[in-house]
């Protein structure tokens, strides 16, 4: 019963959107097509090694620590796009997106490696690739 109630809340939302576009002054500008196919697994993954990472600092007696706020560049053509990379930085544990202006975005890391891992740019390059413009 959940999983229908799920399906018909996408389909709905879809019926819903696809009339608003048909109806809106501005078509979208962008679609996905099928490149998120290659980024889901390569978030799942991240988030599956940033979950041992957490964990073991959880458990280690000493709680090796050492947060911090950082900046880094958002390099994604829409807003669209910046807030799929804020929430892709808050998915994976260790680090939460806190605010986007300016393309930039200010994450709280929980550790220098988690800090490290935002500001090397691959997953800012990898959400930039999802944007096309139509």
């Amino acid at each position: 019963m959940i999983v229908g109630f799920g399906l018909f809340s996408v389909l709905f939302v879809m019926a819903i959107s696809r009339r608003m576009d048909a109806i809106a002054d501005s078509p979208r500008r962008y679609r996905l097509g099928a490149r998120p196919l290659l980024y889901l697994p390569w978030l799942g993954w991240e988030i599956v090694k940033s979950n041992i990472d957490v964990a073991k600092i959880i458990l280690n007696p000493k709680l090796p620590i050492s947060p911090r706020l950082i900046r880094v560049p958002a390099s994604q053509k829409t807003a669209v796009g910046q807030v799929a990379y804020a929430n892709s930085i808050t998915l994976t544990p260790g680090t939460i997106s806190l605010d986007v202006r300016d393309n930039q975005i200010l994450v709280y890391a929980l550790t220098k490696e988690a800090a490290d891992g935002v500001e090397s740019g691959e997953m800012d390059r990898r959400v930039a690739a999802l944007e096309r413009e139509v």
